[in-house]
C-alpha cells in the first residue's frame, strides 16, 4: 500500500472515530416490528456495542437504518460508523456480500488488496488486518449487525 493510501485510511478511520454516523443519542437496545438488535462484547479489549439495525419488508428487503451505541477504541467506532453510513439502502444479499468482503480483507493479515468499489470507506481497515489483536475491534459492530439483520429479517418476512 502505498504512503499516500496509508494516510487516506488514517484520515478517514480519524474522521469516523471522532465524528460517527449512525451514534444514536438515546438506547438502541430494543427492536421494533420491523428491526434485529444486537449486542457484542470483545472481552480482549473491552470493546462494547449494541445495534439496531431496521429492515425494509418487501420482495426484496432492504437496510432501511443502523444505529448503535458503543464504547470502544478508535478502530471499533470508525468501524460502526462506516459500516452505518455504507449499509442503508442495501439489500440483505448486498449487504452479505459487503461483510464478506470485509471479513476476508480483515483476515488477510495484509494479503487481500481491498475492493474500493465495494467496500467505499470500509478498505480504509486493510491496515488492521496487520494486526491480529485489532481485527476483533473492526468486525465488532459488523458481527452485531450481522446478528441484527437475521433478527430483523425473520420479523419481516
Amino acid at each position: 500500500m502505498s504512503a499516500e493510501l496509508d494516510q487516506l485510511y488514517q484520515t478517514i478511520i480519524l474522521e469516523h472515530s471522532h465524528k460517527r454516523s449512525g451514534e444514536a443519542s438515546q438506547d438502541v437496545s430494543s427492536a421494533g416490528e420491523r428491526s434485529g438488535v444486537s449486542h457484542q462484547y470483545n472481552p480482549t479489549c473491552g470493546d462494547e456495542i449494541t445495534v439496531r439495525v431496521t429492515v425494509t419488508g418487501g420482495e426484496t428487503p432492504t437496510v432501511e437504518a443502523v444505529e448503535w451505541n458503543g464504547e470502544g477504541c478508535s478502530i471499533s467506532m470508525a468501524a460502526a460508523s462506516v459500516l452505518a453510513e455504507t449499509a442503508p439502502g442495501l439489500s440483505l444479499p448486498e449487504l452479505d456480500t459487503l461483510i464478506e468482503h470485509f471479513r476476508d480483507m480483515l483476515r488477510s493479515r495484509g494479503q487481500v488488496t481491498p475492493d474500493e468499489e465495494i467496500l467505499g470507506d470500509a478498505a480504509a481497515f486493510a491496515g488492521v488486518s496487520k494486526f491480529v489483536a485489532r481485527v476483533k475491534c473492526a468486525m465488532l459492530s459488523w458481527v452485531a449487525v450481522e446478528d441484527a439483520v437475521k433478527h430483523a429479517a425473520s420479523k419481516t418476512v
